[in-house]
């Protein structure tokens, strides 16, 4: 199958983060008493962060396990979306603190929840993509 272009990677990465932003927004106003607007504008930094971080972590991870050379299963995708999750709480953590007027470590135990929704949504998210880009790659090379 044929690497991934630059727009491929910002189609990704949008499609991740805008599916991921109708979900945890409302949800984590909600839980944490906070406005919405507030949990909304959180969540917009924290995407365009995690954007950014999505194409730059995905091109090292297609570099190190290549598409054509590495079976992407299961243990690999929990392997991918861990690296991810992980890395994005060391980038997020003083940025949540800083727009929630909190301290790290009440912004630390908030990175954990997002953590547990993002880690399953991750993995999920990219078999499904991998899944359908699969087909969608086939079905053009058929024409």
């Amino acid at each position: 199958m044929r690497q991934w272009t630059l727009k491929e990677r910002i189609f990704h990465a949008v499609g991740y983060e805008g599916l991921a932003l109708m979900l945890v927004a409302p949800v984590a106003a909600w839980a944490l008493d906070k406005p919405l607007f507030q949990m909304g504008a959180l969540a917009i930094v924290l995407s365009t962060l995690a954007m950014a971080w999505n194409m730059v972590y995905n091109a090292v991870f297609d570099r190190l396990f290549p598409r054509d050379s590495v079976k992407r299963g299961l243990p690999l995708r929990i392997v991918q979306a861990v690296g991810f999750e992980g890395g994005f709480i060391a980038i997020g953590l003083p940025v949540a603190a800083f727009m929630l007027e909190t301290s790290l470590k009440q912004a630390f135990m908030i990175e954990i929840a997002f953590f547990l929704f993002y880690l399953p949504y991750t993995l999920l998210y990219n078999w499904l993509y991998d899944t359908l880009r699969k087909r969608w790659v086939g079905r053009r090379a058929c024409y």
